[in-house]
């Protein structure tokens, strides 16, 4: 099958859909199918082999910030927008990173949503421009509904079924500010009958996302993360070592690092635990320093600072070392997250995680039995989960076990590619 897949890029921020997107392109070359894989926004960043080989970026971050501000750059001559969405330009301009804070991206978000009739027109042209020198695909796939204006010009371009991936646009949209929220999802819910099909990374998004884009239940299936297991071996870790909690993901509240600290509070100043460690790693925006600094002196002054440490931003062997190292695993956050690929990859790795009962988590820990679900994302609650962990080593273990083969038998990048390719193909019959 000749597929186009899109992907947004984020800078140098390992993005989980990034990493999905690209995991599953690979597979699916692998495999013996023909796929182009087309970044957006900014070059993309990966922890494995990167299959985007273009040399150049759409929708560009430059050219649609500038599109949006500047009445004569929505004019500018084809060879301006070269010069500018060459991904070494976009890299130096966004100086390693980019907002992605929907408090000051609304104006934005609406003119892209709005196609054809928004002040990025210029670059869905160039898109179909490019397009027409390519060989036809047999589908289309775009990455998110906040691209979702691009399925009409697509269909139109290319003639073949255009699917969209759902996996975790909610928390955006939710995030942009009145009245471009409502503008933004009345946008999306007007453009979802130019889409053959959606497809959601987990049963609870896609019934979260049915109502909340108003999406027919014929135009929607379900195709699970999964992930490259190759090089995510299991560690038997010593108890006699301290006692390792780890967090692994973007550092920003909406994922509960702060919820983590509490609990890791409550567990050496009130449940009884032993000296043991905290440690995080994952993304820092630049405006979640203060955030991060805050945890660090809540710890301090509760006399944990020492035991508590961030390593950054980590590629791929840094990634397993991480794993290695900890005994259990929570990202206690507010948000109802969708995809969980950290989840996925701990357990892979033989570690028992500890996550709050909602979002896409009772799914997977139901079907991996890799861990606990602890009653909320509280420090309390996420306390009492990890204090049932540290009292059971025994338990803990089991669980570790048990999710290392049960992300094996149900979340591999190749069930992920399998139950991809079933959904192109049932966009392509209807």
């Amino acid at each position: 099958m000749r597929i186009l897949s899109l992907t947004a890029g984020a800078a140098s921020m390992y993005c989980g859909s990034c990493l999905r997107d690209n995991a599953l392109a690979a597979r699916l070359i692998k495999l013996g199918h023909d796929v182009t894989l087309l970044p957006f926004y900014t070059p993309t960043l990966t922890d494995e082999e990167n299959v985007s080989r273009q040399q150049r970026v759409f929708f560009g971050g430059i050219s649609v910030f500038l599109e949006q501000h500047s009445s004569l750059f929505r004019k500018a001559p084809r060879f301006l927008d070269r010069m500018v969405d060459a991904p070494a330009v976009i890299k130096a301009f966004t100086s390693g990173s980019i907002s992605v804070d929907p408090k000051q991206l609304g104006a934005l978000t609406v003119s892209t949503l709005k196609g054809e009739e928004g002040h990025q027109k210029k670059e869905i042209e160039k898109l179909l421009e490019f397009l027409r020198d390519q060989p036809k695909p047999d589908i289309a796939n775009i990455p998110y509904a906040l691209l979702i204006s691009l399925a009409a010009p697509l269909k139109r371009a290319l003639g073949c079924p255009v699917v969209v991936t759902l996996q975790g646009e909610d928390l955006f949209l939710d995030g942009l500010p009145e009245p471009f929220r409502t503008e933004a999802l009345a946008l999306v819910r007007a453009q979802v009958p130019s889409v053959d099909l959606f497809i959601a990374v987990s049963e609870y998004y896609a019934r979260f996302m049915q109502d909340y884009l108003g999406i027919p239940a014929h135009k929607l299936t379900v195709a699970r993360l999964g992930v490259n297991v190759d090089d995510l071996t299991v560690a038997t870790r010593r108890r006699s070592d301290l006692f390792t909690i780890g967090f692994f993901a973007r550092i920003a509240p909406e994922k509960g690092l702060h919820n983590l600290a509490e609990a890791y509070r409550i567990l050496r100043t009130e449940k009884g635990l032993p000296p043991s460690r905290l440690i995080a790693a994952g993304y820092l925006p630049p405006e979640h320093r203060p955030y991060l600094e805050g945890i660090g002196a809540r710890l301090s002054a509760a006399g944990l600072g020492d035991e508590f440490v961030y390593r950054g931003t980590v590629g791929r062997a840094k990634k397993v070392e991480f794993f290695h190292d900890i005994d259990v695993l929570s990202v206690p956050g507010s948000y109802h997250e969708p995809k969980g690929l950290y989840l996925l990859e701990a357990m892979a790795c033989g570690v028992p995680v500890a996550q709050p009962n909602h979002g896409a988590f009772p799914e997977m820990i139901g079907r991996t039995g890799g861990g606990v679900l602890a009653a909320s994302e509280s420090g309390a609650d996420v306390a009492n989960a990890l204090y049932d962990l540290w009292r059971d080593p025994a338990r803990a273990a089991e669980l570790g076990r048990n999710g290392a083969a049960g992300v094996r038998a149900h979340y591999t990048v190749d069930h992920m590619a399998r139950e991809v390719l079933a959904a192109y193909e049932h966009a392509r019959s209807l």
